[in-house]
């Protein structure tokens, strides 16, 4: 991968690769999950721990091979297990839980069963040769087969689910004798097999084994799993009007009929609820969105959208906004850690920072709050039904009363009481002929002469 991050830690579509793979394993409902680290170890238990805690980690520090490996994963289990036991990689994003389940129904009764696909080019694969019952025989690496073997399209998934206790003695009885001088998983299939026990075979789709090994592959997966969830959703009564400019992560919800329009954006944990109309040109990240509301050519992060609210153009919530029911956020509005009671409205060309504002309330154009005084941030609280003028500033702390006023262009600095108006602004002077004296023979001077009918020599005085 080219990467100090590990590769199991590259994410696709939200969430990082090993992430993937435990989703699609927990429904198999496990009574114990073990992942065997080694590179960046460090940063693969942090995220597991987040993510994914009931889940234990065990360290391989020498990579000896996938044998050993599952045998260091089998000694953190109780010594009482028993039962069977399903092996997976960690970079394989796109395995689904029907292969896991199909695998382990398939094995019921048997030593082991493997996952396999048939590829159009199995170059690098191991690959599965089957007996004349159709069972597998063995599985042999690209780099040890022979001209006839690597002729096979049949290849080995790195999935397994194996017979618990005759893993376990299988596993002491592999040795190494191969080209890389490993200790090959893929060796306890002869060994159970030359034992006189079944391995079956259970053959998937090709994508779903695919696995990654650098930027490009992790761009294809992504891409993969993008198409999958798409289709998922319209089968659930959504309506995607672009799916190829429409980008769903993993862990977002959206009900029936949600529409989205061309190039929008939704991750994290984003919901959308029933009637809701993204788009188009929209990026919603953790954010809530509740019935029938509407959001269009905005940027959202951490907010929440109450029903029927409206959003947009241009507009960017940021984390601690919360619009209730009927509210509007207009045309190049910036909205930051602030509450917007019922029907309230910011329509255009504001900034509202660290405020609550109550139901039925509109803020005029141009509004600024200024919350931040260079060390810390103020709160301002807007009561119910309060018309700010537009061009206000309020200098927070500062709290305007239910029904009140402010007078276009003010720098509001005091509490404005309930019912009152707010002005505070300097009393305009007009100074005649100012631009004659001060700008003569320009465009304006000529202007002003034409439309006045004045003398274009200025008069005396101010």
């Amino acid at each position: 991968m080219r990467s100090a991050t590990p590769k199991v830690l590259h994410k696709a579509l939200g969430l990082p690769l090993v992430e993937h793979v435990l989703r699609a394993a927990s429904y198999a409902e496990a009574q114990n999950t073990v992942v065997v680290v080694g590179h960046g170890r460090d940063q693969v238990i942090a995220c597991l721990s987040a993510s994914f805690p009931s889940a234990t980690t065990v360290v391989q520090d020498e990579q000896n091979g996938t044998g050993h490996a599952a045998a260091i994963a089998l000694s953190a289990l109780p010594s009482h297990t028993t039962g069977s036991v399903i092996v997976l990689a960690g970079d394989i994003p796109l395995i689904t839980a029907h292969d896991i389940i199909g695998l382990a129904n398939l094995q019921g009764g048997v030593a082991a069963a493997v996952l396999t696909a048939h590829l159009d080019d199995p170059t690098g694969y191991g690959r599965v040769v089957r007996n004349d019952s159709g069972d597998v025989e063995k599985i042999v690496e690209h780099r040890d087969a022979s001209a006839a073997e690597l002729s096979l399209t049949e290849v080995n998934s790195g999935v397994y689910c194996f017979d618990l206790a005759l893993l376990r003695a299988a596993l002491s009885q592999i040795g190494t004798s191969n080209s890389q001088g490993e200790q090959y998983l893929t060796d306890v299939v002869e060994i159970l097999r030359s034992q006189g026990h079944t391995v079956r075979g259970l053959v998937t789709a090709q994508e779903n084994i695919m696995g990654i090994n650098d930027r490009r592959q992790l761009a294809q997966v992504g891409t993969i799993l993008r198409h999958r969830i798409l289709d998922q959703w319209m089968e659930s009564g959504v309506t995607i009007e672009d799916p190829a400019s429409t980008w769903i992560e993993s862990d977002v919800i959206i009900e029936q009929d949600v529409t989205l329009l061309p190039n929008v954006r939704l991750t994290g944990k984003t919901l959308i609820q029933t009637g809701a109309i993204i788009g188009p040109d929209c990026s919603l990240d953790n954010t809530q969105v509740l019935a029938g509301a509407c959001v269009v050519k905005a940027t959202t992060k951490d907010a929440v959208i109450g029903e029927r609210a409206s959003v947009g153009p241009y507009t960017y919530l940021r984390p601690g906004t919360i619009l209730g029911s009927g509210a509007k956020a207009g045309g190049f509005v910036e909205i930051k850690n602030s509450e917007l009671g019922p029907d309230a409205k910011v329509p255009h060309l504001s900034y509202v920072g660290d405020a609550t504002i109550g139901e039925g309330t509109n803020i005029g154009a141009a509004t600024i709050f200024v919350n931040y005084d260079g060390v810390a941030k103020h709160k301002t609280v807007v009561g119910k039904h309060v018309r700010i003028g537009s061009d206000s500033m309020l200098i927070a702390p500062v709290t305007i009363g239910d029904g009140a006023y402010t007078a276009a262009g003010s720098v509001i600095t005091e509490d404005v009481p309930a019912g009152a108006i707010g002005v505070a602004r300097a009393r305009q002077r007009n100074i005649l002929d100012w631009v004659l004296r001060r700008r003569p023979g320009s465009d304006s001077a000529k202007a002003a002469v034409a439309d006045s009918g004045i003398s274009s020599t200025p008069s005396e005085g101010h």
